[in-house]
């Protein structure tokens, strides 16, 4: 005779509760995720339509922490590297290879670019960062090469572009809402 008593084992019923815990944990990450990109674009579009109306009006309309969110007011530092590159394809206005935003990085922020032992991949590796982060968007342009954009909400209003049928834009038409 057997006096051995049968215990269940605890774990299946815990490894299915963490389980659940994950699962949900994945949702919700997802779903922050998803509205970051939301986030990312919208901050994009204000800040665009700000250079634009900075274009537009000078940068007197700005107030100055408006001008140094936007990397442009008098600030002690150099700006760093990363936000010297948002800045430059921020206002480019059109998609840029990685040539074309290492000349224009090298044209108005020479002292981030000369220390670097290589510029091009430099930018590309920070331009590809930027897309991580949901800020710019990559494609190849009609050329087959790769360009970089920033991203802005375009269907509120705020700005409105006219791409050709490969994806090039031809123009960007500010409107602004009164």
């Amino acid at each position: 005779m057997s006096t051995g008593t049968n215990v269940t084992n605890p774990a299946p019923t815990s490894l299915r509760q963490a389980q659940e815990v994950i699962r949900e944990a994945q949702h919700e990450l997802n779903r922050l995720l998803r509205q970051r990109v939301t986030i990312m674009r919208r901050i994009g579009t204000v800040k665009q339509t700000l250079i634009f109306l900075a274009v537009a009006f000078g940068d007197e309309v700005l107030t100055p922490e408006v001008l140094q969110v936007l990397g442009r007011g008098n600030t002690r530092k150099q700006p760093g590297f990363t936000r010297a590159c948002r800045l430059i394809l921020m206002e480019a206005g059109i998609p840029l290879e990685a040539r074309q935003g290492m000349r224009e990085l090298d044209r108005r922020f020479p002292k981030l670019v000369e220390h670097l032992k290589a510029p091009l991949a430099s930018v590309t590796t920070v331009f590809n960062r930027l897309v991580a982060s949901g800020e710019v968007r990559s494609f190849p342009n009609g050329k087959g090469r790769r360009v970089w954009e920033w991203i802005a909400d375009f269907g509120n209003g705020a700005e409105a572009s006219l791409l050709s049928s490969d994806g090039d834009r031809l123009a960007t038409t500010s409107i602004i809402k009164q």
